[in-house]
């Protein structure tokens, strides 16, 4: 009869019971809905998002439902295809910062010591650059290529997963069925992402949807001080910047961006909440 592991202290939430709480079920709703119309929108698009078809700040009219922005676009157009730079950067950035601060943060809390104190070090380095500067410093001085962008805000939240996954894996490695695994002969892998990682899964999932808000912040702003996607391209943070002047006469090119913004960002913010309520429960189950 072959030997088995103590219980895991914190099997991570079935999608399923995530999907029992109502704020993840409307986050989740939202963040799809936004995600499909930015992935899908050009699809959909009435003329090109860079033909002059209208005056500047000309009215909404049957051939652009919601009028033309600041050089005669058609806003509509432009909304459709603006999204799809958004949601990629956001979430590869967010993927990005996951992937690079897990494994520091694992390695950081499983091991201790020298290695600890080495990341641990480091990552207080990062994070006393806020968000935005840091990224703002690093891309003034490089260049605004969207690979460098993801790159760079991925960097700025890696010191926050280092951080937590660190606290998280030195809660759990000390527990019966780390020291069992030991003692079994598991790998330094095995223990590390087999019997670890499953544990903080629902941590991290609460704050990869917090991170992904805090991308879209980022990255939305950045195109609207123009460091990050350069006109003519159609991005709904870089439409923010451009029609703003003509607010009072032609709102649409400045405030539908916007709102698709602020709706990404409270999506994936509900999602993140469903996840930490689910995980709660779990553990009063448990």
């Amino acid at each position: 009869m072959s030997a088995s592991l103590p219980k895991r202290i914190a099997p991570p939430p079935h999608w399923r019971l995530i999907l029992r709480e109502p704020f993840a079920r409307t986050g989740l709703v939202i963040t799809l809905a936004v995600i499909v119309f930015a992935l899908a929108g050009s699809w959909f698009s009435p003329h090109s998002p860079h033909a002059l078809l209208g005056t500047v700040y000309g009215a909404p009219e049957r051939a652009a439902l919601l009028g033309y922005d600041y050089i005669g676009q058609d806003v509509l157009s432009r909304v459709f295809c603006g999204g799809r730079s958004v949601v990629w950067m956001a979430a590869g950035s967010v993927v990005l910062a996951l992937l690079s601060g897990v494994g520091l943060g694992l390695l950081a809390g499983f091991h201790r010591g020298w290695i600890d104190q080495v990341v641990v070090w480091w990552m207080d380095v990062l994070h006393a650059f806020p968000h935005l500067i840091l990224v703002l410093l690093v891309v003034s001085m490089l260049g605004r290529d969207p690979g460098l962008i993801v790159g760079v805000t991925a960097l700025a939240f890696v010191p926050g997963v280092v951080r937590l996954v660190r606290g998280l894996t030195l809660g759990v490695v000390n527990q019966e069925f780390i020291e069992a695994a030991r003692l079994m002969g598991y790998s330094r892998r095995s223990v590390l992402f087999v019997e670890i990682l499953p544990n903080i899964v629902p941590a991290l999932l609460i704050h990869a949807g917090t991170m992904l808000s805090w991308a879209v912040g980022i990255l939305a702003g950045l195109n609207f001080l123009g460091y990050g996607v350069a006109a003519p391209a159609a991005d709904w943070g870089l439409m923010i910047n451009e029609n703003r002047t003509g607010l009072l006469i032609q709102p649409w090119g400045a405030t539908i961006p916007a709102i698709l913004i602020a709706l990404f960002a409270l999506g994936s913010n509900l999602l993140a909440e469903g996840a930490a309520r689910a995980s709660s429960r779990l553990e009063e189950q448990g």
